[in-house]
């Protein structure tokens, strides 16, 4: 088998830089790769939130049709948003060594989830951090916002800058009536600041990303954001922002964040990619998630977090099912004995299904066939 893979992707900027590190591993195999870029139905529908783009991803489905049709022999994906049924005759042939699977709070000013005012907005797209926020912190609003992560970003820093901008130009418009015109004269705003930089050289001081901010039009200020921590990772934007970690006793991800998922059809490929990506410790960690996932059968249309760590021996495992408005959940945590990891997790999904997490999933189904 020597002819090049064809590599099918969404073209977001992450998109794209999960799907080189896939080719480069299997460069290093001496495959070469041809990337294809592929427009998801969630593309298409940026202003939709993801729970309401349909069932099973809004996000996979148009790449998997890809490689089903022949078009492309492999396809990459987060992990996340991969369903974990109906792949037809596709298979997870490898998945890379795991990112950071938590979430981060992303605030103008690096402030920490309790340190907020009561009242304060946070933006995310997901059912479970809207209902993990609201637990946690009843008193926040909690607002939609979708985009790629760089665009949620500029979206939370706009306000902030455009004030700052405006303070900036109307100081100068007053220095110039006391000064004559003298620019790069040192001026104050109304609460008394100095600006010692002109409105230029302040400017050409900020980041691209911060300049993106500046002439994007926002109809919600956002007080902070719930990403992850690996698309910010990925991305190249978390040394560019204020993040704080949120616990993840509190904030358990989704099943399978911060992974990455190759699926193919061809056994060839498959083999091909299993011996250059897959990583056995992620591999045990995200079928665990995965499995619990199923066993529930809640998918994407309810407030769940599932966040397995092999320690040892044992699969350190914590499960959080909760209603969408955050008032009630159904959480444990367990240790599964990894010599037998898939029965166990198998097992933990049905004993806390009859703890009432499938009544609390099932309230979320009626919700969402309400809402479509």
């Amino acid at each position: 088998m020597t002819r090049s893979l064809r590599l099918a992707t969404r073209g977001s900027d992450l998109a794209v830089k999960q799907a080189a590190t896939v080719a480069d591993a299997l460069a290093t195999r001496r495959r070469e790769v041809e990337t294809r870029t592929v427009e998801t139905r969630g593309d298409q529908i940026p202003d939709a939130l993801i729970h309401e783009l349909g069932k099973t991803g809004a996000f996979v489905r148009s790449l998997d049709e890809e490689v089903l049709a022949g078009d492309a022999d492999l396809a990459v994906h987060s992990l996340k948003d991969v369903p974990t049924e109906g792949l037809d005759d596709l298979v997870i042939a490898g998945i890379p060594e795991r990112g950071p699977a938590g979430d981060v709070l992303v605030t103008p000013g690096g402030r920490d989830l309790a340190d907020l005012e009561p009242g304060s907005t946070i933006g995310t797209a997901s059912l479970r951090r809207t209902a993990e926020i609201k637990a946690t912190r009843p008193d926040l609003e909690v607002e939609p916002i979708r985009g790629n992560v760089d665009t949620r970003i500029e979206k939370l820093l706009a306000p902030g800058l455009q004030r700052e901008h405006e303070a900036r130009m109307e100081a100068r418009s007053e220095r110039k009536g006391d000064a004559e015109g003298d620019e790069n004269a040192a001026a104050d705003d109304e609460d008394g600041r100095e600006f010692e930089a002109t409105v230029e050289e302040w400017f050409d001081s900020l980041s691209e990303l911060e300049r993106g901010a500046m002439e994007r039009e926002v109809e919600t200020e956002y007080d902070g954001l719930v990403l992850a921590e690996a698309g910010l990772a990925r991305s190249g934007l978390l040394e560019e922002v204020p993040t704080v970690r949120l616990e993840r006793t509190e904030f358990v991800p989704a099943a399978g964040q911060g992974a990455i998922a190759v699926v193919a059809a061809d056994p060839d490929v498959i083999d091909a990619i299993r011996s250059a990506v897959d990583h056995p410790r992620t591999r045990v960690e995200t079928t665990v998630e995965r499995t619990i996932l199923a066993e529930l059968g809640g998918g994407c249309i309810a407030p769940i977090g599932i966040n397995a760590i092999v320690q040892g021996s044992y699969v350190h495992t914590t499960v959080r099912v909760l209603s969408r408005d955050g008032t009630e959940e159904v959480a444990e945590t367990r240790d599964l004995d990894i010599e037998r990891y898939g029965q166990d997790a198998r097992t933990f999904g049905r004993d806390l299904a009859d703890r009432g997490a499938d009544e609390l999933i099932e309230r979320a189904r009626k919700r969402s066939d309400e809402d479509d």
